[in-house]
């Protein structure tokens, strides 16, 4: 009965209960489109930065991170990378084979890093061939190599020129070969592209004198979401305390927590949107309970308990929640579907992390729903408390005598 009661008094006036839940509505697309924005551009950014060079997760000897150094490799990387295949979750995985040196063509000389990549095992996890804009990407030939745009630009180097590189083998001589320019790569990180030069995996391994070892296995998963459980499943499956297993957060650090630092603006937000809504409903409630003054006097006059008082106005507004709510799910998600799709194009790019992207894009997902509606209802029924109270102490010959 009070529920019924509670459900008619919500459109006694039309007007105001349509204009309360508009700002509930507008509270809770606001809030819901801030939330998908926000998870859907670092979803862009996370999968640009970790699907096109990171990898998702990296295995590397024990300490490498730390202090990378040429003699800290892993050991049978075939057997390695067969096994990290074999874990359910991954999609891909590249060996890679990193060094120091220098780069010379004709008088010009540059410092370079050298990386050695399987060709077909970088491209099905990365795309590398995407990368190659000028020229031809690597093949079995041996001595080929790749040069980062910026570098190119500072040799003065083009597709068909021969560069000479110097680095220090680990067997304690200094490697220097003739490597034939096959093209040149344009990664979208300007600082790496001004000092990467790319060998063939094999090339590289007999240039540095390492044999058949590598420094790191890139391993890419099917879901980003399920990074850290693909993780762990790679340290089981390898049960070697030699290796170390870790997911981008880790190896990227800086970046993740730079990230997680911009994240937090969007509870400041989130904390203005419910103060709106918050003071919208409170003077609705207020208004509506000082207009019914008279109505609740008499209801306390024949008998009716001062809680069933409470229960009638916060059953009014529970049922305005429930339509704002609704509707506003019902909205935001047309919103962010359609943000997801199109984005919303940048007056101009930016670079974050080494990527660069015009588009801001949202995204459809659970917490964009349920945290905009747990905060709005809550703000609603919290801010509706007083007003209820308010009413139920209303004294019935005085409330009757003045209205």
């Amino acid at each position: 009965m009070v529920l019924k009661i509670a459900m008619r008094n919500m459109w006694r006036q039309k007007r105001r209960t349509i204009l309360t839940s508009l700002t509930m509505v507008g509270g809770f697309l606001l809030a819901a489109v801030s939330i998908g924005w926000s998870d859907g551009t670092y979803s862009y950014i996370i999968n640009m930065f970790t699907g096109d060079r990171l990898g998702h997760v990296q295995v590397h000897a024990a300490g490498y991170l730390d202090e990378p150094s040429i003699y800290a490799r892993i050991r049978d990387y075939g057997r390695v990378g067969s096994a990290v295949a074999g874990v359910p979750g991954v999609r891909a995985w590249a060996p890679r084979v990193y060094a120091a040196g220098l780069a010379s063509f004709g008088e010009k000389t540059s410092a370079v890093r050298i990386n050695g990549l399987d060709p077909e095992l970088e491209h099905a996890a990365t795309g590398f061939f995407r990368k190659v804009f000028d020229g031809r990407p690597l093949s079995g030939a041996p001595r080929q190599a790749l040069l980062g745009r910026g570098l190119a630009r500072i040799l003065g180097t083009a597709p068909g020129d021969a560069v000479v590189v110097l680095s220090q083998a680990a067997d304690g001589s200094m490697a220097n070969d003739l490597f034939d320019v096959a093209g040149i790569v344009d990664t979208g990180d300007e600082a790496a592209d001004r000092m990467d030069l790319y060998l063939n995996l094999g090339a590289a391994q007999e240039f540095l004198s390492i044999g058949g070892d590598v420094h790191e296995i890139a391993v890419l998963v099917d879901d980003l979401k399920g990074v850290g459980r693909v993780t762990e499943a790679i340290r089981a499956e390898l049960g070697d305390a030699e290796l170390e297993v870790l997911p981008w957060q880790q190896v990227a650090r800086s970046f993740y927590d730079a990230m997680q630092a911009d994240r937090q603006g969007m509870w400041i937000m989130l904390g203005i949107i419910i103060l709106i809504v918050a003071v919208g409903v409170l003077n609705t409630v207020l208004m509506s309970v000082l207009e019914r003054r008279r109505e609740y006097g008499l209801l306390l006059a024949v008998g009716t308990r001062p809680g069933t008082i409470v229960s009638l106005v916060l059953g009014e507004l529970l049922g305005i929640v429930l339509v704002s709510v609704a509707a506003g799910a019902l909205l935001s998600v047309a919103v962010n579907w359609i943000l997801s799709i199109h984005g919303i194009p940048m007056p101009m790019s930016l670079s974050f992390g080494g990527v660069t992207f015009d588009r801001m894009y949202s995204e459809v997902n659970l917490r964009s729903l349920v945290i905009p509606a747990a905060t709005v209802a809550a703000a609603a029924m919290a801010v509706g408390i007083f007003p209820a109270c308010n009413a139920a102490r209303t004294e019935p010959a005085r409330a009757m005598r003045t209205f």
